[in-house]
């Protein structure tokens, strides 16, 4: 069987392939896919921003081309049903356009809407967990439509029970959003709050350009955002190591603990710049890792554990990954 390139399919731009690639624009065309592929290995693949094929994958990549948005109201809340392969962005702007608030910090978050919650995405002060009311997907093995309220999702942060799910037992097909009419606004967070004006159209607007100058664009150097989540830990911790570093940055946390940046932790390191062939650590953002267009899953592999282990072995601080690794049989941890 001849392999299917997916170098186009994923940010990263990596030149892997896979052995079957298949289009999903419809809830019966995924489960008669699903029924085809019983018992053998497939990944299911939005816009590929936060999905990295590091070598080829021996199975089938099935991409999610679900669309549809419906919306109502009630006396307090906009509810929105937004099938789960509508672009992340576009269903801000969608939102913003019909004055509908409470995303836009949200704004130019790469991906689907199917990939909000399994990564609780997150950005200047809001989790997507505050305005989803439930998520539908179906059950891989029955074929049946199910859902989870927002409290079965078990959200955390960058996490949920879908991230969790390391055997694909459920594809999400739609988001159910509840969206206040009074939400009110978040500007405590890095440049918002110096914001004068606060109206939902400047949080836009200054989160957009904010996220473009920080960012560098995937059809100029393949990148998958943000590459390691930031750390939480706890009080103690975080003031043993502000007696060595005293301007250390941090932010509350749930439960009384601390998260820390993690790009302040890889620039403390001085790894911005720092290459493994093709591979390289942003020289602006640290927690961006680059495809210089001629890069390798293994020199990838090579420079992420590197700056994982310098982390662990200066601040005693374990980095995650957030982004999904796909080698030959699925998931590969770092």
């Amino acid at each position: 069987m001849r392999l299917q390139s997916l170098q186009s399919y994923h940010t990263f731009g990596f030149d892997a392939s896979c052995t079957e690639i298949k289009t999903i624009e419809s809830l019966d065309g995924l489960t008669n896919s699903l029924a085809l592929l019983t018992d053998k290995p497939f990944i299911v693949l939005g816009e590929g921003s936060n999905t990295v094929f590091i070598e080829d994958y021996v199975g089938t990549v099935l991409l999610n081309r679900l669309k549809g948005i419906t919306v109502f109201e009630d006396d307090n809340f906009y509810h929105l049903n937004v099938a789960s392969g509508e672009n992340w962005h576009q269903l801000v702007l969608f939102c913003l356009e019909r004055s509908i608030h409470g995303l836009e910090n949200l704004a130019l978050i790469p991906g689907t809407v199917g990939a909000a919650p399994i990564q609780n995405i997150g950005a200047y002060g809001v989790e997507i967990k505050e305005f989803i009311h439930s998520v539908e997907f179906v059950d891989v093995k029955s074929k049946r439509i199910g859902y989870f309220n927002n409290k079965e999702c078990q959200f955390a942060y960058r996490d949920s029970v879908f991230k969790r799910d390391r055997t694909a037992e459920r594809i999400i097909i739609s988001v159910n959003f509840a969206i206040p009419k009074d939400n009110v606004v978040v500007t405590s967070y890095g440049p918002l709050a110096k914001l004068k004006k606060t109206s939902p159209k400047d949080i836009f607007e200054t989160v957009v350009k904010t996220r473009q100058e920080k960012l560098p664009d995937p059809a100029e150097y393949g990148n998958a955002g943000s590459f390691f989540k930031n750390p939480i830990i706890t009080l103690a911790q975080y003031f043993e190591l502000q007696r060595e570093y005293l301007n250390i940055p941090h932010y509350p946390s749930e439960d009384g603990k601390v998260k820390v940046p993690a790009a302040w932790l890889i620039d403390t390191l001085g790894f911005k710049g720092k290459k493994i062939g093709g591979i390289q650590c942003h020289e602006k953002q640290a927690l961006v890792l680059l495809n210089l267009s001629d890069g390798k899953g293994h020199e990838l592999l090579s420079l992420a554990r590197e700056i994982r282990q310098s982390v662990l072995d200066r601040f005693d601080i374990q980095l995650e990954n957030e982004v999904r690794l796909i080698g030959r049989n699925g998931l590969v941890s770092l």
